[in-house]
């Protein structure tokens, strides 16, 4: 009697761990997480032209059109939450927000903290500063002595320590970065070639400032959680998106050169 009594408690005890197997795998969707609670929340900096304020207030740009198509698709709201830029993978596994979407290049640290998107918009890092500077400065060597302004944790800082300028200021959005060398407190910054084609040259707010100097090339991805379901989801969205010219149009709207 007592071994059928040890037995049946086997039984049971086998089923309550399958069952609770089962529900751990179900936790684990972040995409199944994100459509019950109805809202998929971006992490984003004010950055034109993939991110910035209109003139009634309302964010737009290519990444928030781009999000709420895919917030569409997925059949959820979109929230836009302005965040450190240098703590985006802390927000990130904190779930304050669900997703990085804002020019995000994709980087070694990138790819290690978070689960990234297939690449979207092509892009660069260049060196601004004001035009009758520009002329002096013609390769990165010659650069060596000025000081500089980059957004902290971006490619942008990376790419100036890798050039070995030790004269930086990290301020806290690219934006801030212009502003450094509009001001006079910086010589020149390093920036995303997107926002410096946006934002600097004749008819823009920095009519002062040029691009001196092309860095490198990159390209733009959208960090999800590590291991997150939803980074299949959103490329097999942005792959139709791709597909009917969707993407394309938008990317001609913002000027912007597509990840063919």
């Amino acid at each position: 009697m007592k071994r059928i009594i040890a037995l049946v408690m086997a039984v049971l005890m086998m089923s309550v761990v399958f069952v609770g197997c089962g529900s751990a795998s179900d936790s684990t969707s972040d995409l199944q997480y994100i459509t019950d609670k109805g809202t998929l929340v971006v992490g984003i900096t004010d950055y034109a032209p993939m991110n910035y304020k209109d003139d009634n207030g309302e964010w737009t740009g290519f990444d928030t059109e781009f999000a709420l198509l895919v917030g569409e698709k997925l059949g959820v709201e979109v929230e836009f939450i302005e965040i450190n830029w240098d703590n985006k993978f802390l927000e990130l596994d904190s779930k304050s927000i669900d997703c990085i979407w804002n020019g995000m290049t994709i980087t070694e640290e990138a790819t290690l903290n978070s689960s990234v998107s297939d690449p979207y918009v092509e892009n660069a890092q260049v060196v601004v500063m004001t035009a009758e500077n520009a002329d002096k400065y013609t390769d990165a060597d010659s650069m060596a002595d000025l000081s500089f302004a980059a957004e902290a944790g971006s490619a942008g800082e990376a790419t100036i320590t890798e050039n070995g300028w030790a004269n930086y200021t990290a301020v806290k959005a690219q934006s801030d970065a212009l502003l450094e060398v509009a001001s006079g407190s910086s010589d020149a910054c390093v920036i995303d070639i997107t926002m410096a084609n946006a934002m600097t040259g004749e008819g823009t707010s920095y009519e002062d400032l040029v691009q001196a100097l092309k860095l490198n090339t990159e390209q733009y991805g959208i960090a999800c959680r590590k291991d997150s379901d939803l980074t299949a989801k959103i490329n097999e969205i942005m792959s139709e998106l791709k597909g009917d010219g969707t993407l394309e149009a938008l990317a001609q709207k913002y000027e912007l050169a597509l990840v063919k």
